[in-house]
């Protein structure tokens, strides 16, 4: 029994993997984390399962990490924010070596870590209404679990257009910059991501996971120590007199102490 995610396998081994807070446009949470965390392993394991679809309930895909959560690490000690950070950032993991394909319906707003969701897919297809933005930077926080994921997707110098200034950017947009395969309407995405999973159907299984491993292993390096990095710079950051304003500043609906706009 999930809470904050909602799991179906069809007959033909498609799994859908829905992001399941819609009243909060589907942010993370520590619980929605560890679910997520389950059901990336559990998924992976499952012979049954062919192709696994990510997406988000409501109208968002996923609008990043929940503030709520994140004023709770601000309020913690360091070790526990530590923790959670690494909770994150092994989620992450766990879903960007699945070995089975991910295919991405991304609609609505994706951002922060519904950037990073993005990321970790094989392809993600976007409605071409989205907006998507890397918007942490604009609380005082940074990038950082997500980050290996974003700069493995977009390659460093497409990565930096828009990694530390926190502008949103259209669907167009990203897919220039390598994040979404392509775009489609709304009323076409679900055609389009099942586009992407049949040809799975027709692929011996244990052939898609050995070249999607192959695949992974030749790309940018995302191992123990690039984790443990990402990790470092979250807990660093969260430590920060910046990040205490930038989230205060949030929750009392106000304009951060930078701002000069």
């Amino acid at each position: 029994m999930t809470n904050t995610i909602a799991i179906t396998v069809d007959p033909r081994g498609v799994a859908t993997l829905m992001l399941d807070r819609a009243d909060k446009h589907n942010a993370m949470n520590a619980e929605m984390i560890a679910e997520l965390h389950e059901a990336a392993i559990d998924l992976g394991a499952d012979d049954a399962v062919r192709v696994v679809v990510l997406s988000g309930a409501g109208k968002s895909f996923c609008a990043g990490g929940d503030l709520g959560w994140m004023r709770e690490q601000m309020q913690s000690d360091a070790e526990t924010r530590a923790q959670e950070a690494g909770k994150l950032a092994h989620m992450l993991h766990a879903l960007n070596t699945m070995p089975k394909p991910l295919i991405g319906a991304v609609h609505g707003n994706a951002f922060g870590g519904g950037v990073g969701m993005a990321s970790v897919c094989d392809v993600a297809i976007g409605a071409d209404h989205i907006k998507m933005g890397l918007t942490e930077t604009r609380l005082g926080i940074i990038p950082a679990t997500i980050g290996p994921y974003v700069i493995a997707r977009m390659g460093e110098g497409r990565a930096r257009r828009v990694f530390m200034s926190s502008r949103l950017f259209d669907a167009a947009e990203a897919v220039d910059l390598g994040l979404l395969a392509k775009t489609v309407s709304s009323d076409d995405l679900a055609a389009a991501v099942a586009a992407e999973v049949d040809p799975y159907l027709s692929c011996a299984p244990g052939a898609v996971a050995a070249a999607k491993a192959l695949a992974r292993g030749f790309g940018p390096r995302i191992d123990a120590d690039t984790i443990a990095t990402s990790i470092a710079a979250l807990k660093s950051r969260w430590e920060t007199a910046e990040a205490a304003e930038g989230i205060d500043a949030f929750f009392a609906k106000r304009k951060a102490a930078w701002v000069r706009s």
